[in-house]
């Protein structure tokens, strides 16, 4: 059977981080198996839904690269992708469930639930309903019916056949954890939509699914959804829960707060190839045996996971995917590890003259952004301010604020640039900066680094002054600022004509 997973967030928000491992883990499995991802949204609880939160989650999919095959506006043979679209089939399978005496319909008022619970907790009871309406007869159960009564439909938990326990392809041999679960869950609601529950057992049954691969908060739900798979006599995917991921303060992540949200990290120019990658090693780095006992990391019986900071292309990442090098600890995501990444992933993508580019075109709205009267700026000139900003840049959206100078004339009046001004007399300036002019007006050939380096180290020579002081002079009057690229890269980057007219008189 070829293998098929599925992403189905719930359009209840702002796609996080979170989520995009998940959808990402999904990606790498069907792609390492030779198998497909679908998209499916999870729509059925109508009071959580948010204006727009489908086509964030697109966005924010299609900014990453991670293309699902099928899903919203790639219809396949698994549609439709939203289970609002799908409440008939849910309604077949909840009448075979009280066809089969599995389930139940409960026709109490949620103040009675309420009081139920209240009563049974006084009594030191873990139960959370009194399963008072499974004792109705079939006669009280069609007349309510008839009457308009609303009801839901309720797991009969005490006809459950008897099943193997969970395992799961990350935490491995699961204890049973029914315990924890409320007494006969419901399973469709009084609006007639159904649960997460039911809905997910549907589809991932209908649509063929092999591997579920979802967030940790999902293991305690387990027990109930290889339940419902049992009662309708029908073979469970696999399963594989992913450890949660947490904010830097160690607090879990939301949709609604913090510093999660996947389509923040693309507005501000984070290269998409190096959240992957760092999405993808959080939680890398142990392995486990088949009953799930961690391995030393020396151990050479299965696949060695990576460094929590290798620089990884998709392809490499698609290689060493492996269930079994996921830790079950939580982890906390470090930033610190994707400025590192996306400065390496940056340097790679600089490395081709098609890569420079596409880094350029991404950067132009930032500069127009931050200078919006910088429209005579192109994007051959901004290749050459990117690669001379290499090893420099964290992310595209710091290039305006981390060299102003390429974008606008430099700010003379800072407190930085008169600071450096008066650290050298006016004579030495006024030479310096004539004698360059003079000899770069002259100059003969190809306007790059290494020739103009070549003309500054003889200028310095013919100067007899110390080299710092020198370039602090030349940077002063290029740029305003006491950090940046060299002052021959600078050149370059600023090209001959503004480059002249800088040093000619320090207004352009």
């Amino acid at each position: 059977m070829a293998t098929l997973l599925r992403f189905a967030p719930s359009p209840t928000g702002a796609l996080h981080l979170g989520g995009l491992r998940t959808a990402l883990y999904n990606y790498l499995y069907a792609k390492k198996t030779g198998g497909k991802w679908i998209l499916r949204i999870e729509d059925t609880d109508r009071t959580r839904a948010v204006p727009g939160a489908v086509e964030g989650i697109r966005a924010a999919l299609e900014w990453s690269g991670l293309e699902y095959d099928h899903g919203p506006e790639k219809s396949g043979p698994h549609a439709p992708y939203f289970q609002s679209e799908r409440l008939d089939l849910y309604h077949s399978y909840a009448n075979k469930l009280l066809d089969s005496g599995h389930a139940y319909r409960c026709f109490c008022s949620p103040d009675k639930l309420a009081a139920t619970r209240e009563k049974l907790a006084r009594t030191g009871s873990n139960s959370t309903y009194d399963k008072t309406c499974l004792h109705l007869t079939e006669e009280e159960v069609a007349r309510k019916v008839r009457a308009g009564e609303k009801f839901v439909v309720r797991l009969n938990d005490g006809r459950l056949p008897v099943r193997p326990s969970g395992y799961d392809l990350v935490f491995k041999n699961l204890k049973d954890a029914h315990a924890s679960l409320p007494t006969d869950p419901v399973l469709l609601k009084s609006d007639a939509f159904p649960t997460y529950h039911l809905a997910s057992v549907v589809d991932d049954h209908e649509m063929g699914i092999t591997h579920v691969v979802r967030g940790e908060e999902w293991l305690p739900s387990l027990p109930l959804h290889l339940d419902l798979y049992a009662a309708l006599s029908l073979p469970p995917p696999q399963f594989a829960h992913l450890p949660i991921l947490l904010n830097p303060d160690g607090t879990k992540m939301s949709k609604r707060k913090g510093d999660v949200r996947v389509l923040d990290y693309a507005q501000r120019g984070w290269e998409p190839k190096a959240v992957l990658n760092w999405l993808a090693l959080a939680g890398w780095g142990v392995q486990h045996d088949a009953s799930g006992t961690s391995t030393p990391s020396s151990s050479k019986s299965s696949k060695q996971p990576p460094d929590s900071t290798a620089i990884m292309s998709m392809e490499e990442l698609i290689e060493n995917f492996d269930f079994s090098v996921i830790t079950h600890r939580r982890t906390v995501l470090d930033p610190a590890k994707l400025e590192y990444m996306n400065k390496h992933h940056l340097m790679r993508r600089m490395s081709t003259p098609e890569g420079l580019q596409t880094l350029a075109e991404r950067t132009l709205p930032f500069v127009k952004e931050k200078f919006p009267n910088s429209d005579s700026i192109s994007i051959p000139y901004l290749e050459r301010v990117i690669s001379v900003l290499q090893g420099r840049i964290t992310k595209l959206g710091d290039v305006p604020t981390l060299a102003p100078f390429f974008f606008v004339k430099p700010d003379y009046n800072s407190a930085e640039a008169k600071k450096m001004y008066h650290s050298f007399s006016s004579a030495d300036y006024q030479k310096v900066v004539e004698s360059l002019t003079a000899r770069l007006s002259d100059m003969q050939g190809s306007w790059d680094a290494a020739s103009l380096s070549e003309v500054l180290n003889d200028e310095n020579a013919k100067m007899g002054m110390k080299q710092k002081e020198y370039m602090t002079i030349l940077r002063h009057r290029l740029t305003g600022m006491k950090t940046g690229p060299s002052v021959a890269d600078t050149l370059y980057a600023l090209g001959s004509e503004l480059s002249l007219a800088r040093l000619r008189t320090g207004e352009c």
